[in-house]
């Protein structure tokens, strides 16, 4: 087969939507060497480490605009002008990996699909701005009403998109995100001692990874850190907003400011270590399209807490314990039990181990592989 991808995110964005985008090409490359995977990106890739697996794959190629190509610009180039390279670059089938397909992907004449990863800008809009929720609404929605198959990352955004878009349960195919594979790999004490110095970490913290921002929650993990031991504290890593000084406000007020760092700085490939160098990991999300840090943090063998409401309890299974989002009092009294009972502890991280390897990207390969073959030979 032949397959193309909306490169855009694998190429630029090493956070949530890239790691997805590449995660997914290099695991079809590995699994797949017969097939040709081309990604269609606006811009030419750099030097970035993370990226070696897909610019020297023998079977993936990455397409950038030709000369004369995209007279009205690169990014228009993507979403309009593509289709009708398609044919004569014989592609069988086109995947948007991060939610969008180009406005004109019906002249394209081949199955497609879009994988969507959350419907959060309608689910709840103060996260975003008016622009911002109508123009992904406009992209998002069109592209769920072209799609010869949606995959939805979650039961939960499954849910979603048929409840906003209107889509039949038929055309939505679950197919659970994976994370990438140096979480599976336990890292020794001397690799987390040197990641805990240079990065200068407390000797005892609980973690919690992504962007510090209000539906991410950090409040409630800082109000439940008030509780908790006085030699404990809390590490956030992750981009900061305007939402962190409501953050360092409320520990100030608590007492416990000295007891809270953050990084939004932390190299990807120590990320493991900084996992496992911690006593348990929390992700009180309001709201989330699959929840990889709680993936993540199972794999790296960490107890973890997540909030209710929304899919997490699909990316923790019963590996993990879950809180309601405003219940600070149960984080605290959770996060005390973890701390406390080393049963209670191992227990957490063998069901996580265990619950974790469902996740594998060669079972998420095998999975798109057998549904990319079902609609093109339809």
């Amino acid at each position: 087969m032949k397959i193309g991808f909306d490169g855009k995110r694998a190429i630029r964005n090493m956070t949530g939507l890239g790691n997805y985008s590449r995660l997914v090409v290099e695991s079809l490359s590995e699994q797949y060497p017969d097939d040709r995977l081309v990604l269609y990106t606006p811009s030419t890739p750099d030097d970035n480490p993370r990226l070696k697996k897909i610019k020297y794959a023998d079977n993936v190629s990455i397409r950038t605009p030709a000369k004369g190509e995209s007279p009205l610009g690169k990014s228009l180039w993507r979403v309009r002008s593509l289709p009708a390279l398609f044919p004569q670059e014989g592609i069988e089938l086109y995947h948007g990996l991060s939610n969008e397909l180009p406005m004109t992907i019906k002249r394209a004449g081949i199955p497609t699909v879009v994988t969507m990863h959350d419907v959060i800008y309608r689910r709840l809009p103060y996260c975003y701005s008016a622009i911002d929720r109508h123009i992904y609404n406009i992209k998002y929605g069109h592209s769920c009403q072209c799609a010869t198959k949606i995959v939805a990352v979650s039961e939960r955004t499954k849910l979603d998109v048929m409840e906003f878009y209107g889509i039949p349960e038929e055309r939505i195919e679950v197919i659970y995100q994976g994370c990438d594979r140096q979480f599976y790999h336990k890292a020794d004490p001397d690799e987390i001692t040197a990641v805990r110095q240079k990065y200068r970490l407390p000797e005892k913290y609980i973690v919690q990874v992504g962007s510090v921002e209000r539906r991410k929650n950090a409040l409630l993990s800082v109000r439940a850190l008030s509780e908790l031991p006085s030699d404990i504290c809390l590490l956030l890593v992750g981009r900061a907003t305007a939402y962190y000084n409501d953050v360092v406000k409320c520990a100030r007020e608590l007492g416990v400011a000295d007891r809270v760092a953050h990084h939004s700085d932390i190299a990807f490939a120590d990320l493991p270590a900084i996992y496992q160098g911690a006593l348990a990991a929390v992700y009180p999300s309001y709201y989330e399209g699959f929840g990889i840090p709680v993936l993540e943090a199972l794999a790296s063998g960490v107890p973890c807490i997540a909030a209710t409401g929304s899919c997490l309890e699909e990316a923790g299974g019963d590996a993990a314990l879950y809180v309601a989002p405003d219940d600070a009092r149960d984080m605290a009294t959770k996060l005390n039990l973890i701390l406390s009972d080393d049963n209670v502890s191992r227990s957490m991280i063998a069901r996580g181990n265990k619950y974790a390897s469902r996740f594998s990207n060669a079972r998420i390969a095998d999975t798109l592989h057998r549904l990319y073959e079902s609609l093109i030979n339809k």
